[in-house]
């Protein structure tokens, strides 16, 4: 019978460093399962229910080609800018000036945190979108809406809706 050592086994990773791991792994499986993508008119019907349509002179058409170039109907989108600020869901809210992120001296106009902006529901959404076309500027506070939808027959992005 051959002698067994006692002696702990090296451990590869320090026990703490496997339960952070696994953390994380398990926050990004549970963010994304949380994601949703829309389909055009599934979007265009949800944005009519919360009453987008004709909402300062924007039309469904409006938010739907604006969700399209900002996130491509994903809900769970967020992308990072270089000044540390993220845009957020599926209409890419910024943290700078809407949300609250980690940055404490942010406005924080939609009075919600930018995670309230990547449920599938949309109700802060849409609620915190109403809040930005109250400004001057309406639809043109997004560069993307000016660049890719403004002044453009945007009748496509709801034919065959039915709604």
């Amino acid at each position: 019978m051959e002698a067994r050592s006692w002696a702990p086994r090296r451990q590869l990773c320090p026990p703490g460093s496997m339960l952070l791991a696994f953390a994380s792994l398990l926050g990004c499986l549970l963010a994304s399962s949380q994601a949703k993508v829309y389909s055009r008119c599934e979007l265009a019907r949800v944005l009519q229910d919360f009453g987008m349509e004709g909402y300062r002179a924007s039309t469904l058409a409006d938010w739907v080609c604006l969700a399209y170039f900002t996130s491509g109907f994903n809900t769970a989108a967020v992308d990072h800018e270089a000044d540390g600020s993220t845009n957020n869901g599926i209409f890419q809210i910024n943290s700078r000036k809407w949300c609250k992120n980690l940055n404490p001296e942010v406005p924080n106009l939609c009075q919600m945190y930018c995670s309230d902006l990547l449920n599938p529901n949309l109700k802060d959404t849409v609620i915190c979108a109403m809040k930005i076309v109250q400004q001057p500027q309406g639809l043109a506070s997004w560069e993307t809406w000016r660049r890719r939808c403004q002044g453009k027959d945007l009748s496509d992005w709801v034919d065959g809706c039915d709604l």
